[in-house]
């Protein structure tokens, strides 16, 4: 019997399918047509313990070949006065220590990995006894027609900078040429310079460095030592580090920390994903250990200000005020519901926080409806806005949020922190809170440098184990508030601290002199034994 005319239909239509499946296996299966991926991959295999999971790790080789024609090495010259060398070493003016072991440039254990260091000029005993120094450091092209990122103490003060581009994969080859210093911005140590060279440029695309996460791969390309070319991996360890490398970059430091090997003529160079997206300039190393860390400017960071580098200055919105971070200690003293937010110090007069009504002991919880978690996204969100900028402030004061309306300034050029004094103890304590204190008068005034609108009470003494040694407090500072009312004399603070039960939070404002000359007002937290 034959079949119906809708059944073989049918059956075609079946055969089809398998068909097309079965040809969909063969093209799919390895027969060494089609180049494997580079990617981390995994897999599963059995075993008689049960499916054991395993993992490839990806080759690098790829990347390093697809950036670093994109990554140059830079070398700046400068002008500087030759120093007296009372000792006679035979080191070119430079502590023999410096000279065979590097130099330690930021303080204990940091420094920027440039190589060689610049020498400190000094006034010379000849108007004539000046030389050049030059350092070296990395940078990455960014657009064929030749901007180039890099670090701004790579090329800062540098009569003539210099840029080698072109090497192979081995360091080998290339051309020099000079180059323009288009912008620099010495606050997140950026800058952008500029090479003509009459044909296209090979470039390195930017990543975005929100999204890198802790444990992603991280590569770092650069001239180290004077090896162009070299190629260190690692995984990001950490973001939104601060190091306090400078006054200049205190206040906006947020680096990507890594382990891959970062040295002295890594500076300006990319750090990378492993898409070959640059998510950081490398910046700094902090020494010991096996091979130290190394910490990278985000490169997000770049991005924003490159429409105004290339204008040649950064210009940052500025609200005038000094902040610091909530945490459980100012939660408590200040009863907020929670530890999150930034803490208003101090307020400059006249100033655009000043004139939009906000006072220190204020706390910011939000700006122009975006939750503040902590100082970096309040300075972040301030900075990048433009020179008259109106923002919506949200803030809590004396338990209550209200909305303030501020408009931004420019952020004046010398703008830094004070300088923080560190704790001590030079007379005997005896309140419960582990403090001594006596009432202002014209004799304190002059030996501590205060001047005559500073009132309440100066501290003359803490004991180490207390709670105001844990606290921060220090001999010279004049508490001029408790709990948010002001203090006038000695006998009126220890009224005031006698009303608080023990265990309770409380909070002091509180003046220290600084060697500047213009006194630092900050809050402290301490809980009453």
């Amino acid at each position: 019997m034959s079949m119906s005319q809708s059944t073989k239909r049918l059956l075609s239509t079946m055969a089809i399918i398998i068909a097309s499946v079965a040809f969909g296996v063969l093209i799919s299966a390895d027969l060494g047509m089609i180049r494997t991926s580079h990617a981390q991959q995994i897999t599963t295999v059995p075993s008689p313990q049960g499916p054991i999971t395993t993992m490839t790790i990806p080759s690098f080789a790829d990347v390093a070949a697809r950036v670093m024609p994109a990554v140059v090495s830079i070398t700046s010259t400068e002008i500087v006065n030759v120093p007296a060398n009372p000792h006679g070493f035979g080191f070119g003016g430079m502590d023999p220590f410096d000279f065979f072991f590097g130099p330690n440039q930021q303080g204990p254990g940091q420094r920027n990995p440039r190589m060689p260091r610049r020498g400190q000029p000094q006034t010379p005993s000849n108007p004539d006894d000046q030389t050049e120094q030059r350092a070296g450091g990395s940078g990455f092209i960014i657009s064929p027609d030749g901007y180039i990122l890099t670090n701004n103490h790579v090329v800062e003060g540098a009569s003539k900078v210099q840029v080698h581009y072109g090497a192979d994969e081995n360091g080998n080859g290339g051309e020099t040429v000079d180059a323009k210093i288009i912008g620099r911005d010495p606050s997140t140590d950026i800058a952008l310079l500029k090479i003509d060279v009459g044909h296209p440029l090979p470039t390195v695309p930017l990543g975005d460095s929100d999204r890198a996460r802790n444990g992603d791969w991280a590569i770092a390309i650069g001239n180290p030592y004077q090896f162009e070319n070299t190629l260190t991996v690692g995984v990001i360890s950490a973001k939104g580090r601060a190091l306090g490398l400078s006054e200049e970059t205190r206040s906006f430091e947020n680096f990507i920390q890594t382990d891959a090997a970062i040295n002295f003529g890594n500076s300006g160079g990319p750090l990378l994903n492993i898409n070959g997206e640059v998510v950081g300039i490398n910046t700094a190393i902090r020494g010991g250990g096996a091979q130290g860390i190394g910490f990278a400017t985000p490169i997000n960071t770049a991005k924003r200000l490159l429409p105004q580098l290339k204008q040649g200055k950064v210009v940052r919105g500025y609200l005038g005020m000094q902040i610091t971070e909530v945490g459980e200690n100012e939660q408590k003293a200040f009863n907020l519901p929670a530890a999150r937010g930034a803490l208003v110090q101090m307020v400059e007069p006249g100033k655009p926080a000043d004139r939009a009504g906000i006072q220190h002991g204020d706390v910011i919880v939000d700006i122009d409806g975006r939750t503040i978690q902590n100082n970096r996204q309040l300075i972040d969100y301030i900075s990048y806005l433009p020179v008259g900028t109106e923002v919506k402030i949200g803030l809590i004061r004396n338990g209550r949020h209200m909305v303030v309306t501020a408009k931004t300034a420019e952020r004046p050029p010398d703008v830094a922190q004070a300088e923080e004094t560190t704790p001590g103890a030079t007379a005997p304590a005896h309140d419960k809170l582990g403090l001594s204190v006596q009432d202002l008068t014209a004799g304190l005034r002059q030996q501590y440098g205060l001047p005559d609108n500073i009132t309440g009470v100066l501290v003359t003494g803490v004991r180490d184990v207390s709670a105001a040694g844990e606290a921060g407090f220090s001999e010279g500072d004049v508490i001029t508030e408790l709990q948010g009312q002001k203090v006038t004399s000695v006998d009126q603070f220890r009224r005031l601290l006698d009303s608080f039960k023990s265990g309770q939070w409380i909070r002091m404002y509180v003046t220290t002199p600084t060697r500047q000359g213009r006194p630092f007002s900050s809050y402290r937290a301490l809980q009453i034994p």
